[in-house]
C-alpha cells in the first residue's frame, strides 16, 4: 500500500513538470551548419602534414608528377619493396612510368598503393571508400599501405569529407567508408601500444600539388 502511494507521488510530480514546463535558458538555434572547430589560419596541407606525423603516419609532398615518380622510386628501392600491389588504372599507370610491374597477390605483397577520397586535416586522416577501384580491403591487408592524394582533396574536417561525399555520390552512396588514422594500433594486450596488428604497420602519405 505504501509503494503504490509513493508511486502515485512520484507520477503526479511528473505530471505537474509536465503540464508547466521550465523555460529554456537559451535561445533554440540551428547547429547542423555550425561547426565545433574553428579553421586555423595555417594551410589545410601544413595543417594534415603535423597531425598526420603526430599519429605516426609518414608524410611526403610533391611539386609535380616528376617529383611523386621520383619519390616513389627511392621508396620502393630504398625499402626493397618490389612486390607491391595496385588496383586503380591511374596509380597503374604511374607504377608503369617507374618500371614497377604490378603485383597481383594482395595476401603476399610487400605494399599496398591506393589513392583516396579526401584528407582531413584536423584529424590527419585518409577517407577512402569502397566506390573507388581499390575496394574494401587493399588499403588493410598489406603490411605496408601508400596512399596518394592530391591538394584538390584536402578538407578541414570529418564533417566536410562527409559533405562532398554526399554531394559527389548522392543516391548512390558508398557501402563502406573508411577513416584511416595512421598505421593500425591496438593496447589491448597490457596497455602495451602496439602497431600493425589489425592492419598495416606503416602507413605512408604521398601530397601531390593538384
Amino acid at each position: 500500500m505504501a509503494t503504490s502511494l509513493a508511486k502515485e507521488n512520484i507520477l503526479r510530480k511528473i505530471r505537474q513538470a509536465l503540464s508547466n514546463p521550465v523555460p529554456l535558458p537559451f535561445a533554440i538555434q540551428d547547429s547542423a551548419h555550425l561547426s565545433v572547430f574553428k579553421n586555423p589560419s595555417e594551410d589545410d596541407a601544413v595543417l594534415f602534414a603535423e597531425n598526420f606525423k603526430k599519429i605516426q603516419g609518414k608524410f611526403s609532398f610533391c611539386k609535380s608528377e616528376a617529383d611523386i615518380l621520383n619519390q616513389l622510386s627511392a621508396l620502393l628501392q630504398s625499402k626493397k619493396w618490389e612486390k607491391v600491389f595496385c588496383k586503380e588504372d591511374a596509380l597503374t599507370s604511374l607504377l608503369q612510368k617507374i618500371n614497377q610491374n604490378n603485383y597481383s597477390d594482395l595476401a603476399s605483397c610487400d605494399v599496398s598503393i591506393t589513392g583516396c577520397e579526401f584528407l582531413v586535416a584536423r584529424t590527419g586522416t585518409i577517407v577512402m571508400s569502397t566506390a573507388q577501384q581499390s575496394g574494401r580491403t587493399t588499403s588493410i591487408y598489406a603490411p605496408v599501405h601508400i596512399c596518394i592524394a592530391y591538394t584538390n582533396q584536402l578538407v578541414f574536417d570529418l564533417k566536410d569529407a562527409l559533405s562532398f561525399l554526399k554531394t559527389k555520390y548522392n543516391n548512390n552512396f558508398p557501402s563502406l567508408i573508411t577513416f584511416a588514422s595512421g598505421p593500425s594500433r591496438t593496447a589491448d594486450i597490457e596497455k602495451t601500444l602496439v602497431t600493425g596488428v589489425h592492419g598495416p604497420k606503416e602507413v605512408y602519405c604521398f601530397l601531390v600539388e593538384s
